[in-house]
């Protein structure tokens, strides 16, 4: 067997590298540096951009409906999989095949086709331009995935565990909780950041759901720096690092875990 030479990795990996962090290298300068400067790098440093955006066009409340939204869709996504995952992983119950081969087909289904019969359905229930709204639009699209996931994970978990609590005079109930939850922590880390990171980014539901601009997410509030005839670039990158640190921070906590969830899930099905 032929050996890679080093030079054949570290090539390609660095290009790769180039090509993904100059459009984030670009959106740092024009976030930092002053307006009307054309200064390769973002010297001398200023924050009237952040100041702007943060205040004079209403980021901070973007920031909080995002985080609501957020957070929201990542405890009914992870609690919802969690017991739907178990429930695949562990009963066998008739239609139980024909259901995992219904949501994998919902993955074929773009999100766009389904705007207008969740308006409606929206509309109906009086939830249009409410947050609540985008929680459940983003916790039913990510269900899919996340239960296949987890029910891979609980697969791998020995069911002997579980029934040497029964034993002990455990329920099931209080054997889960003991045996089977703490061994699901990669699991729900990645069906979790998951949730939180595609809500956290998606701008079709926000933009159709949602007409107050004191209930824009930050996609939405970013689309809206952009004039019909101009652009602010340094509102519009202090924006985008607004927007793309919570996200790079989560990526770099979790990044572990997130590896092993995603392994762990995808081994037996």
């Amino acid at each position: 067997m032929n050996r890679v030479s080093r030079w054949q990795i570290y090539v390609p990996l660095g290009l790769y590298l180039l090509f993904t962090l100059v459009p984030f290298y670009w959106m740092v300068v024009f976030a930092f540096r002053p307006r009307g400067s054309d200064s390769l790098l973002p010297w001398p440093v200023t924050f009237d951009h952040f100041e702007h955006v943060w205040t004079g066009m209403g980021f901070s409340i973007f920031f909080q409906n995002s985080l609501l939204v957020g957070v929201a869709s990542l405890i009914s996504t992870t609690v919802i999989a969690l017991a739907g995952g178990y429930a695949l992983a562990r009963y066998d119950f008739r239609g139980r095949q024909a259901f995992l081969v219904g949501m994998l087909c919902t993955q074929f289904i773009p999100g766009a086709m389904m705007l207008i019969p969740l308006f409606e359905i929206f509309r109906t229930l009086g939830l249009v331009n409410s947050l609540w709204a985008l929680v459940i639009a983003e916790t039913v699209f990510q269900l899919p995935l996340s239960l296949i996931l987890i029910s891979g994970f609980v697969k791998n978990i020995p069911v002997e565990l579980e029934q040497a609590t029964w034993v002990d005079g455990c329920s099931r109930l209080r054997g889960f909780f003991a045996v089977v939850l703490p061994m699901l922590r990669p699991a729900l880390v990645a069906v979790g950041s998951f949730a939180f990171i595609h809500s956290w980014n998606n701008f079709l539901f926000a933009l159709m759901f949602v007409n107050e601009q004191d209930k824009f997410t930050l996609p939405v509030g970013l689309a809206f720096t952009i004039g019909e005839f101009s652009a602010d670039f340094g509102a519009l990158a202090a924006g985008g690092v607004v927007a793309a640190v919570p996200v790079v921070l989560v990526f770099a906590v979790i990044q572990r875990y997130l590896v092993q969830g995603l392994s762990a899930g995808a081994v037996k099905g």
